[in-house]
């Protein structure tokens, strides 16, 4: 079964070389040329003892060593055009697989992520490409040209002294017996090995994206005895794969210098009885040890391409990860720009990870055109999921999501997101400067709309106060900005998104109350006309909307006006009573209500 997958991995490699015939021709000639003029060099020797050395002719020397010459000078050259080759090719392709496989992944459903770590995925691109780089651009050349210096190098030993040949014949298996037992064993550690590497440097990101929240709890002695144990873990089973390898070229290499003492003796006799010439054994010994440095050359690539073959194993899981999320193959299209009805009808949903886990229980809800719906409800309660399941990045377990009457399963995803603008309460900013992280969402946008958007958003006044005012770069996840500026941002960049539909997960949480009622202002001129859901913890900030919703534990179990739910919802009555009798109630009432083991699922 293991055979069977290498080759299907293998199989779907070589796709990426099929676009470059040209270049693999133009390698392969000067492979073979560079080969071919390296056995042809020992034939120049032979002439060198025997009609040079052995009967003093400085004519027939002068001769041989022209020839030898200009052999070597063509030699350099097609080793030139095979280095440029082979190494255009391996960078060539590397970069393909490298886009490819980083094109997949950005597409895979959020779902896939639970699973596997972001900094594993990054060692796969990154860490994994490069030694494949290595190989394709090195080490398959080494190993093809050894490859041809073995079969013709065989073959003129032949030719030069075919009973001296039969003792190469009878070595070869003995020395290519270790090569294909250790190989596989050096393969499944290799495999094992970027494992490893690829966990170190998961827990390197981790870390260093959540340096500020390590150093604040005192974690750093922590961490580093846990990454120390991952670094342990990774060096074992290194050592043990160099162990198995440097078994392996002792073992080859011992054998192969032995076969060649042997031939050297027996054609030492021969050459004492006069059965063949000083020449004729020169080049034999020649092409003996370049069959032997050739079989020692290949023992050791071999270890280098079962390592590249256990990074390709992991880059083609990643290549041909399944996406669960997809376009239908005929995809529906709206009819000019969605209205922005919605309506959740008996939906259900369970986390992949948590499939026991009811996150949505038989949620059903009809949201008109340019309303404006709150969700409100203890943590846990399902809101956040309903945001995931709108915007697509999982499918319901049980009913449907329509768009102006479209299962939104039926659309396009992407045209689905253009429809659509999140504000959340931990906005994501990325690397770059204010103008790349307000574009986000409309990378075409002139610079004038971006500075509207940010006017709108009340963000104008600290973008201005920045070193470099919008040039200015935020650092990693906008290190450089505080709470309330991020989420400022990331509102004017949904205002330049201009959508139909807007998700805000108290978007205005992490701003002081002055901010907080400038974007209140901009996000009630915003919301206008459009359908609009936002997650509240604190209901001052929801209590004019047009309805809220109430859930608890997946369910739906009220909605109205606030006036309404006060009345007729005890679980929102409890919620209001605590957050507007207790001002320290804000941001605990949620937690209260909810059973700890619970928190964390919202």
């Amino acid at each position: 079964m293991q055979s069977k997958s290498s080759s299907i991995h293998l199989s779907r490699a070589f796709q990426y070389l099929k676009p470059y015939k040209k270049q693999i021709s133009w390698a392969a000639i000067a492979l073979v040329f560079t080969a071919g003029l390296s056995l042809g060099l020992v034939q120049y020797v032979r002439i060198i003892v025997d009609q040079g050395f052995v009967a003093s002719s400085t004519a027939s020397l002068n001769q041989a060593l022209i020839g030898f010459l200009i052999i070597a000078i063509l030699q350099a050259l097609g080793t030139f055009a095979r280095f440029y080759w082979v190494s255009w090719l391996g960078e060539r392709v590397t970069a393909d697989i490298r886009k490819a496989v980083y094109s997949h992944i950005i597409g895979l459903h959020p779902g896939y992520f639970e699973s596997n770590l972001s900094g594993e995925i990054q060692s796969r691109i990154t860490t994994d490409t490069t030694l494949i780089q290595t190989v394709i651009g090195s080490s398959a050349s080494i190993a093809l040209r050894n490859i041809l210096i073995l079969i013709f190098g065989t073959m003129f030993l032949f030719i030069t002294n075919p009973r001296l040949t039969s003792v190469v014949m009878i070595c070869i298996p003995l020395v290519v017996g270790p090569i294909l037992f250790f190989g596989r064993r050096v393969r499944r550690l290799s495999r094992s090995s970027q494992d490893e590497i690829a966990n170190v440097g998961a827990y390197v990101g981790e870390s260093i994206l959540q340096i500020k929240t390590v150093q604040a709890y005192n974690h750093q002695e922590y961490d580093r005895a846990q990454f120390g144990a991952h670094v342990e873990a990774a060096l074992k089973v290194a050592l043990a794969r160099i162990w198995t390898r440097s078994i392996l070229i002792t073992v080859v290499t011992t054998l192969v210098f032995c076969a060649v003492a042997l031939m050297i003796w027996v054609g030492g006799q021969d050459v004492i009885n006069g059965d063949m010439s000083a020449g004729e054994l020169t080049a034999f010994v020649v092409y003996a040890f370049m069959v032997a440095m050739a079989v020692a050359a290949i023992s050791t690539v071999i270890s280098e391409l079962q390592r590249a073959a256990g990074a390709l194993e992991r880059l083609m899981e990643l290549l041909y990860a399944e996406n669960e999320i997809t376009a239908p193959a005929h995809p529906k299209t709206f009819n000019g720009k969605p209205k922005g009805a919605l309506a959740l009808n008996g939906l259900s949903f369970s986390y992949p990870s948590r499939p026991e886990i009811r996150a949505l229980d038989q949620i059903t809800l009809n949201i008109e055109p340019g309303e404006n719906v709150a969700l409100v409800g203890p943590s846990g309660a399902g809101k956040s999921t309903l945001f995931d399941l709108i915007l697509r990045f999982y499918d319901p377990q049980a009913g449907a999501i329509t768009l102006d009457g479209i299962d939104i399963r039926e659309l396009d995803p992407m045209e689905l997101r253009r429809h659509i603008a999140v504000v959340s309460q931990q906005p994501a900013m990325f690397t770059g400067n204010v103008w790349d992280n307000i574009r986000y969402g409309r990378p075409d946008a002139s610079d004038d709309a971006v500075r509207q958007a940010a006017e709108s958003a009340y963000a104008s006044d600290f973008i201005s106060e920045l070193p470099d005012t919008y040039d200015s770069y935020l650092g990693e996840v906008g290190v450089r900005l505080s709470g309330g500026q991020k989420q400022r941002l990331a509102i004017a960049r949904a205002i330049l998104k201009d959508p139909e539909i807007l998700l805000l997960d108290e978007a205005t949480s992490a701003l002081d109350a002055e901010s907080e009622r400038q974007v209140q202002l901009a996000l009630e001129q915003l919301m206008q006309n459009r359908t609009s859901l936002i997650i509240a913890h604190r209901l001052a900030t929801v209590m004019n909307v047009d309805r809220i919703v109430v859930l608890d534990r997946g369910r739906l179990i009220a909605q109205g006006s606030h006036r309404e739910l006060m009345q007729d919802c005890a679980l929102y009555a409890n919620l209001a009573n605590l957050q507007f009798s207790d001002p320290m109630a804000d941001s605990l009432g949620d937690i209260k209500q909810t059973p700890p083991a619970r928190v964390a699922n919202n």
